[in-house]
Formats: structure tokens, C-alpha cells, sequence
């Protein structure tokens, strides 16, 4: 199991690199200034986090009411992780439209990239990542 401490250096290092990726990536792809495509980026991180923190917090309320916090398998964790990101793409849609002056149909373009891009970096990172600090085994 990994330590407190991995898990905070696993987040800081997830948050960094992506930054990066994602401003001057996104700057290139989109044609925005790196400025309005890094604050773009942060906020997007802010709503991650509070949707996380919501999202979860009322998955477990209704798992209790109608699951009993039965085991997760495959379909419900899909189906979590599903309403996971439809709730993102739908908040983000009204972000990306507002901060960058464009339609909901340019903005649900780049939010379902900046979706895509999270699910292919996320998995990259965390293989690179259990590669170069392995879990460490239990005793």
C-alpha cells in the first residue's frame, strides 16, 4: 500500500506534468495564449476537484440507499465512472464556452479533447509512475 506521503508526491507530480501538457498543448491546438489556456486549465482542476468531492460524496449516499455498499464490480463502477465524466463534460461545456467567448459547440469539442486527453495521460502517468516508484510490498 503506498504511503501518505507517495500519494501526495503521485498528485503533485499528475497536477504538474499535465499542466504542462495541457497549457502549452492546448495553447498550440486551440490557438490561445498560453495565459488563458493555463488559467483555463486551472479552473478546469478546481471543478474537477469540487465535482469529485460532490459527485462522490452523493454516489454514496444513493449506494447506501439502495445498494447497502454491496461490492462494486464492473457495471457499477462504469456506470460511476460514466456519470463521473458526464457531469464533467456538462460543467466544463459551460466553462470552456464562457472563459474562452465561444459556442457550446466549439467548447464541447475541446472539453470531450481535454476528456480524452485525461483518460489516455492518466493511464500513461500512473503506468509510468507504478514503474519508477513501485507499490511496495507488504510484509
Amino acid at each position: 500500500m503506498r504511503t501518505f506521503r507517495d500519494r501526495i508526491r503521485h498528485t503533485i507530480l499528475f497536477e504538474i506534468i499535465a499542466l504542462a501538457f495541457v497549457v502549452v498543448g492546448g495553447s498550440w491546438i486551440i490557438g490561445r495564449p498560453m495565459e488563458i489556456i493555463g488559467a483555463l486549465s486551472l479552473m478546469f482542476s478546481a471543478l474537477a476537484m469540487g465535482w469529485n468531492l460532490l459527485f462522490n460524496w452523493l454516489f454514496d449516499i444513493w449506494d447506501r440507499k439502495y445498494r447497502a455498499f454491496a461490492k462494486r464490480g464492473f457495471v457499477v463502477r462504469a456506470i460511476h465512472a460514466s456519470l463521473f465524466e458526464l457531469g464533467m463534460v456538462i460543467a466544463g461545456l459551460f466553462l470552456v464556452s464562457w472563459w474562452l467567448g465561444i459556442t457550446y459547440w466549439e467548447a464541447f469539442i475541446i472539453d470531450v479533447g481535454f476528456s480524452a486527453f485525461f483518460l489516455l495521460y492518466a493511464y500513461g502517468f500512473n503506468w509510468a509512475y507504478d514503474t519508477i516508484f513501485p507499490v511496495p510490498r507488504e510484509a
